[in-house]
């Protein structure tokens, strides 16, 4: 059997379903290299939710992996140096691997093992990137020189949709390089048991003092500035809909200030961090899931929102929205840094909630694939 080498930072609640899936099926051998080092399996403090983070689901289940020693002083993926393992290359030779798959190269040990193993072995790289926010100028000449040389190493790339590739195509990779595997999460995690998910939040709703005709907009996730998030709450105030609105599920850097402006606010709630069990019927409190980022190279969470039948209104600088949001017919786009525009398909949402109903249906059919 053929034995692929998966580098990876540490175990992720997105990735932990594939690599399992891929293990079941049998057709290939797989071992995930993390390198973050086994200290990442202590509570560890989230910056962009803010706080100490352990989910509650479990993510080293099905598949085979081992964790790699990492030297770094400053241990992390928020820095180049932060992933330094002297060994990783040669426990992947030791196993003998027949292949090199690579989630992110911007790490110093994935970057080397990127190099050593090319024109040894295929070497395949998996990454989200976007030109969504491209620098301008000298800034963007150097990068697109760097990230020109960092993708020679790269046999085969594995996009994620459409403003992926066009990423990809701008750093020299060509079509024949090019394979589609689309962002995914695990449907039925968020999909099943759908109808006692929904007298949850049903349930929920009404705690929170949320009438059953009242429409809901959500956004869950971290509360930090690329999120947008005073943006949004400023558009829905100047809505003034009686029938209406607006959960924020999350914690972060904005939610002092954030609390600060809209708590007193009737029409506004603001709920904490919610773990990973939680997060389905989350969804469903929603009958609009909104992600406003200025700034997101896709958004899974647009893909949860989608497998629990919801409807989504998201920005054009949000790389999923392009590829999951058909508008009008499972919500809408609107253009990032117009209030108008976002307050205008806010609007138009908030005007039937029976089509709501029908648009999150539509959600649950286009994510199936």
């Amino acid at each position: 059997m053929k034995k692929l080498a998966i580098i990876t930072s540490h175990p992720i609640q997105y990735n932990a379903p594939l690599f399992k899936l891929l293990h079941q099926r049998g057709n290939i051998r797989i071992r995930v290299f993390y390198t973050w080092g086994e200290e990442v399996l202590k509570k560890k403090f989230d910056p962009g939710f803010g706080k100490t983070i352990s989910w509650d689901i479990p993510l080293l289940n099905g598949y085979e992996y081992q964790f790699e020693k990492n030297i770094s002083g400053d241990p992390g993926s928020h820095h180049f140096k932060g992933i330094d393992n002297p060994e990783l290359v040669k426990h992947i030779k030791d196993w003998k691997a027949d292949a090199l798959f690579v989630y992110g190269w911007s790490f110093k040990s994935h970057l080397l093992a990127m190099r050593y193993f090319h024109k040894k072995i295929p070497v395949y790289f998996r990454g989200d990137s976007t030109l969504l926010d491209e620098q301008s100028g000298i800034k963007k000449w150097l990068r697109k020189i760097l990230l020109t040389w960092v993708y020679r190493q790269v046999d085969k790339a594995f996009y994620v949709g459409t403003n992926n590739k066009a990423y990809f195509e701008a750093h020299g990779l060509t079509n024949e390089q090019l394979v589609f595997a689309p962002h995914s999460v695990d449907n039925e995690r968020f999909g099943e048991n759908s109808e006692a998910k929904e007298i949850a939040a049903l349930q929920w709703r009404r705690e929170l003092g949320i009438g059953d005709d009242e429409i809901v907009f959500l956004f869950a996730g971290k509360l930090e500035p690329t999120k947008d998030l005073l943006s949004l709450a400023k558009a829905f105030s100047r809505l003034q809909l009686c029938n209406a609105k607006l959960v924020f599920v999350g914690e972060g850097v904005l939610l002092n200030d954030m609390k600060a402006q809209y708590a007193l606010k009737s029409n506004i709630h603001f709920i904490g961090f919610q773990n990973q069990q939680q997060m389905p019927i989350v969804y469903r409190l929603a009958d609009v899931f909104v992600l406003p980022s200025k700034g997101e190279t896709w958004g899974l969470s647009i893909n949860e929102a989608m497998a629990s039948y919801r409807a989504i209104l998201a920005s054009d600088k949000c790389g999923a929205a392009i590829d999951l949001v058909s508008p009008g017919k499972n919500g809408y786009i609107f253009k990032s840094g117009n209030p108008s525009d976002l307050i205008e398909k806010m609007k138009s949402l908030a005007t039937d909630k029976a089509a709501l109903i029908a648009m999150g249906q539509s959600s649950a059919v286009i994510i199936k694939s």
